[in-house]
């Protein structure tokens, strides 16, 4: 990693830092981190927040957001790799296929939804499924998500005390998976005012939350190494006062 862990993580429980919300509960988020590694060296997208939003408003992120109801019945092309799975379901509450599922498709759903792209397959190439509705409706587009190539990047908690906390799991895909895309969903009065592709060195030196950057690490680590399905996943969390990373 460019720059230590422990730093890292000290640099992440000090920003910021808010106690008088002691008891909130986070709740389930997903990002997804495009990379395009067609040239070298590979880049990422990201999006530059509204600066008036409240929440690190002007600072680039991944497209993501919380978990909805919605994404339980979206239909999908292809099912999740069993790995990928398996690691999402360690050290969770009331573990099950669908709460995985439903968690890398939230990532998909909330990337299309704030930039315009989808990955997928075309509806006419894949097999019928009873949720087509549900997705036609949010979409109105004519391909179905493909979770088979999705990769478990990381898992990150909010801290106790802060007044917003999730539990946010980091996915990527190659942008070879995108095969749709709506014009017009960016722009300077969208939740995301702009959308960059740069290799990973230069998306860590723009203004990201601490958190993505140790994604942007996490991620680096992982195209070096293959981009396989079999590479563990780190989680980071604060546990007894203390930031953690374990390997699920």
């Amino acid at each position: 990693m460019s720059e230590p862990v422990d730093e890292l993580l000290h640099r992440m429980t000090e920003a910021e830092r808010n106690n008088s919300h002691p008891c909130v509960k986070p709740r389930d988020a997903s990002t997804l981190i495009l990379v395009d590694r067609s040239s070298n060296p590979p880049k990422v997208l990201l999006g530059q927040r509204h600066r008036s939003h409240k929440f690190m408003p002007g600072k680039f992120v991944f497209p993501g957001g919380r978990v909805e109801p919605i994404d339980r019945r979206l239909a999908a092309a292809a099912d999740l790799h069993p790995l990928v799975e398996a690691r999402l379901l360690r050290q969770t509450s009331r573990p099950s296929a669908a709460r995985a599922r439903a968690l890398v498709m939230a990532a998909i759903r909330e990337t299309f939804e704030e930039t315009g792209l989808l990955i997928g397959i075309p509806k006419e190439q894949a097999p019928a499924a009873p949720t087509d509705t549900a997705w036609h409706d949010l979409t109105r587009s004519r391909v179905r998500p493909d979770l088979s190539g999705i990769h478990f990047v990381a898992r990150a908690t909010t801290p106790p005390g802060r007044p917003r906390r999730f539990d946010t799991r980091f996915f990527t895909a190659d942008a070879s998976a995108i095969t749709h895309r709506i014009e017009g969903i960016v722009g300077p009065d969208t939740e995301l005012v702009a959308l960059v592709w740069l290799p990973i060195e230069e998306a860590k030196q723009l203004d990201i939350p601490a958190i993505t950057r140790v994604a942007l690490d996490e991620l680096q680590a992982r195209v070096a190494a293959g981009l396989t399905h079999d590479l563990p996943a780190p989680y980071y969390r604060m546990l007894r006062r203390q930031f953690t990373r374990s390997m699920l």
